[in-house]
């Protein structure tokens, strides 16, 4: 893979997201990666508070919820992918996670998230003696039904579990194409005029169950808060049908397979420290110990058919100053002021970043709607001659929405 995007580089430029690990699982984002978190180094899935709302990696946290909270958020990164001086730059859109989650008083609360998981999308093509286009379209989404309920007579103390329900389809498009434009007109007869595409789509489930499942248990204490979740292992089952077509027409050989991904499973904690009322430190450490190779969707043209693993850690720190929640106030007091940074070590062996972010939430009237937006960046590293390192920058925005519905009026 490593080959066909150096041969795009030398012509142009890549559009959308990140270009490690196209062939196996693709980018993998950040579990609930909000534009509040983000803006805090993804740390904080301990805080509470009516605004925090559901947690992807601690559904324990809902239960302290007293309002309903909706959360949309968008993404817009830029990468610079570079190696042995070639250099591209790739941009990415989309719509990370999506939020919704209310109380039921002494039942607990409820939540609902629609986030993505894995993406990997690509789309570009470069002019020489023969013409390339590369398409990479696909995502990895999951469905996320949430329950947290306080524990009784230990009220400090809550109990979360949600399953993750997964769905998604991905597709790849390798194509050559001879370019009759650089031969001389008397030579054309002689040339070929075709285009032979290596195409392989595919949807994703989960092997022989529904949902895959994260549990958690929090302590909330005056100042501090601590979390400590479980997410169970499970087997991503991708289904694939390799087309080898001429022209993009007549199909020269077809052939059905299925790539089978074992996902270990994955601790998190994490503690949040208010201090002054208004002051928060956060940390938050995860960690997964792959034992097994990603096989990758292949195909033609000798493309390398496993992505090595390793010990998938990330741990983030992060700061927010709480604003005063009081209209009354002057607005600047009122922003929510975010900072935060990160290490990461990918799925991907060798692959390791950095990062660093800060944020603000922004009040729009006196119901506590906010826009969040937070701006990232740093590094990816990769020690391997399988990627590129890469910078990226990023802006992250995202609309939190609290409300009182099913709530009497007092």
């Amino acid at each position: 893979m490593k080959k066909i995007l150096s041969a795009l580089a030398i012509a142009s430029g890549l559009s959308f997201g990140s270009t490690i690990g196209l062939d196996a699982l693709g980018e993998e984002h950040v579990m609930g990666g909000t534009a509040s978190a983000a803006g805090r180094g993804f740390a904080g899935n301990a805080k509470t508070g009516d605004a925090e709302g559901l947690s992807v990696l601690n559904p324990a946290r809902l239960a302290f919820d007293k309002k309903v909270v909706f959360n949309l958020n968008f993404l817009l990164e830029t990468d610079l992918a570079s190696d042995d001086g070639e250099s591209f730059s790739t941009m990415n859109i989309s719509m990370p996670s999506f939020n919704l989650s209310f109380p039921m008083g002494d039942f607990g609360a409820m939540g609902l998230s629609l986030w993505q998981h894995y993406a990997s999308t690509i789309d570009d093509e470069s002019d020489g003696e023969s013409q390339m286009k590369v398409e990479y379209a696909g995502s990895v989404y999951e469905l996320v039904p949430t329950y947290a309920i306080r524990i009784p007579y230990l009220r400090s103390f809550s109990l979360g579990v949600s399953g993750h329900y997964v769905l998604g389809s991905n597709t790849r498009s390798i194509s050559l194409q001879n370019n009759l434009e650089e031969l001389e007109s008397d030579e054309k007869w002689g040339a070929a005029d075709y285009t032979l595409t290596d195409y392989v789509s595919g949807t994703w489930e989960i092997k022989d169950h529904p949902m895959y499942y994260t549990g958690a248990l929090q302590y909330r204490g005056k100042n501090a808060s601590y979390y400590f979740s479980y997410t169970t292992g499970y087997t991503l089952q991708n289904d694939l049908k390799y087309d080898l077509r001429v022209s993009e027409l007549d199909s020269m050989e077809t052939t059905r397979g299925t790539r089978y991904i074992d996902i270990p499973a994955m601790f998190a904690t994490g503690i949040s420290y208010r201090f002054n009322k208004k002051h928060n430190v956060m940390m938050d450490l995860s960690w997964r110990a792959w034992d097994s190779d990603v096989q990758n969707i292949a195909g033609s043209w000798e493309m390398e058919s496993f992505t090595k693993t390793q010990s998938d850690f990330m741990a983030s720190l992060g700061y927010q100053c709480d604003g005063s929640g009081l209209f009354y106030d002057s607005y600047w007091k009122q922003i929510n002021y975010r900072a935060g940074a990160w290490y990461r070590n990918w799925y991907i062996e060798d692959v390791y970043e950095v990062g660093g972010s800060i944020g603000a939430g922004f009040p729009l009237g006196r119901k506590g709607t906010t826009i969040d937006v937070a701006l990232q960046g740093g590094m990816r590293f990769a020690d391997t001659n399988q990627e590129w390192d890469e910078a990226f920058f990023a802006i992250r925005i995202g609309l939190t929405g609290i409300g009182s519905w099913g709530q009497s009026r007092r």
